[in-house]
């Protein structure tokens, strides 16, 4: 195609929501305001936006211990304009949570969420000591929108289900995991296989979203 035809063909969409798809990959914040977003994740904006990179410390801080190899920041963006991130060549997920509903992420698949929403990082002492590098997740109430991020398209499977903890994304804030070993896989699979070590979620009427992908975590 000619120059005018590309630009044409790859300029921004017109979405008119707060959180917009640019593409499966990008997301397209409409900022007035603040949002929270991954530290890293900005590709670009347009307007008058400032970036404040979050410190460790408190609920607000989101600084993950290296030893989770999570080590996500999150940044806040304040200001108006159009704010465009994405993650790695990730799939982008927009989530829209009701007043009340809640989401656990894994910490390094939250692309951003509204200023609005309520989070938390909570260790998942259950899940200490297994493979899946998700020793604290984060957890998000509603109402607002959330983005997160998976390597292609997610499966989103109805509980109770056990999922490999490499794979596992977000689950919904009315289930929480234990882990499940399976000793008598563990001698053909390797010690950092997610078939040794399962997630296992046992209430009913939850969800969790899982990728096509195991992300490898430290020490596998």
């Amino acid at each position: 195609m000619d120059l005018d035809e590309f630009v044409s063909t790859h300029a921004p969409k017109d979405g008119g929501q707060a959180f917009d798809l640019e593409s499966s990959k990008m997301l397209d914040v409409a900022l007035d305001g603040s949002v929270m977003a991954k530290a890293g994740s900005m590709t670009a904006y347009t307007g008058d936006i400032s970036f404040e990179r979050k410190s460790a410390g408190g609920l607000k801080g989101m600084l993950k211990s290296k030893a989770t190899g999570e080590g996500a920041v999150m940044m806040e963006a304040t200001g108006s304009g159009h704010l465009y991130l994405a993650d790695h060549g990730k799939e982008v997920q927009i989530l829209e949570l009701d007043a009340g509903e809640e989401i656990s992420v894994n910490g390094n698949d939250v692309l951003a969420f509204e200023s609005g929403v309520d989070w938390d990082i909570r260790m998942m002492s259950s899940i200490g000591g297994t493979s899946s590098g998700g020793l604290f997740n984060v957890f998000l109430e509603g109402p607002g929108h959330v983005a997160i991020t998976t390597h292609g398209s997610p499966l989103v499977l109805p509980t109770p289900v056990s999922t490999d903890p490499n794979a596992t994304v977000a689950w919904s804030g009315n289930v929480s995991p234990s882990t499940k070993r399976d000793l008598n896989i563990k001698g053909f699979l390797g010690r950092s296989s997610g078939e040794t070590f399962q997630l296992h979620f046992t209430g009913e009427d939850g969800f969790v979203i899982v990728q096509p992908y195991e992300e490898s975590q430290p020490g596998q």
